[in-house]
């Protein structure tokens, strides 16, 4: 376990998520954002980007474990990503859709960014945010968050997508 929060613990997610990935990351809904559901191939390459990620910096997404019933409902971390050339320091967070509007995107969220300033050092932490995605903006500002005057295009899936840049400094 890396955090634990009142109803979750987060934790490095394994090659034994894969069916609990699939969940999240092949229901249409919850990807909207990301123009639909992925593949198996898709899926297995966001869990190796995970693994890569907690080789290289010792963080990445986390599995999102409901303490009450042991089962990933969720995945919440920290990414370093691109934004308009720079590299910036990212909580992410995606939840399978039957446990949306219960708070655990903001409280694994909240969990993460006071894991970034007491345990990485971070003096900035920010959220990256399609412009159509307003649950995940509303995460974002009850993080403490507030939208950046940038934008960003992301080129995903052959769309245009504009990016918000959420963020709140230490």
């Amino acid at each position: 376990m890396i955090i634990e929060t009142e109803r979750l613990y987060l934790r490095q997610l394994t090659q034994s998520d894969f069916g609990s990935l699939c969940k999240i990351l092949q229901d249409e809904k919850t990807m909207y954002a990301y123009n639909g559901a992925f593949s198996d191939a898709e899926v297995q390459e966001w869990l190796d980007r995970q693994l890569a990620r907690y080789a290289e910096y010792g963080f990445g997404l986390w599995a999102a474990v409901l303490k009450e019933t042991d089962e990933m409902i969720g995945q919440c971390g920290l990414t370093m990503q691109e934004w308009n050339g720079r590299q910036v320091l990212e909580i992410g967070y995606l939840f399978r859709r039957e446990y949306w509007h219960n708070g655990y995107a903001a409280e694994a969220a909240k969990a993460c960014k006071e894991y970034a300033f007491s345990h990485l050092g971070a003096e900035e932490v920010c959220s990256i945010i399609r412009d159509t995605n307003t649950a995940s903006q509303n995460v974002a500002l009850r993080n403490g968050m507030t939208k950046q005057n940038e934008i960003m295009i992301k080129h995903y899936r052959g769309v245009d997508m504009p990016h918000y840049l959420y963020s709140v400094k230490l």
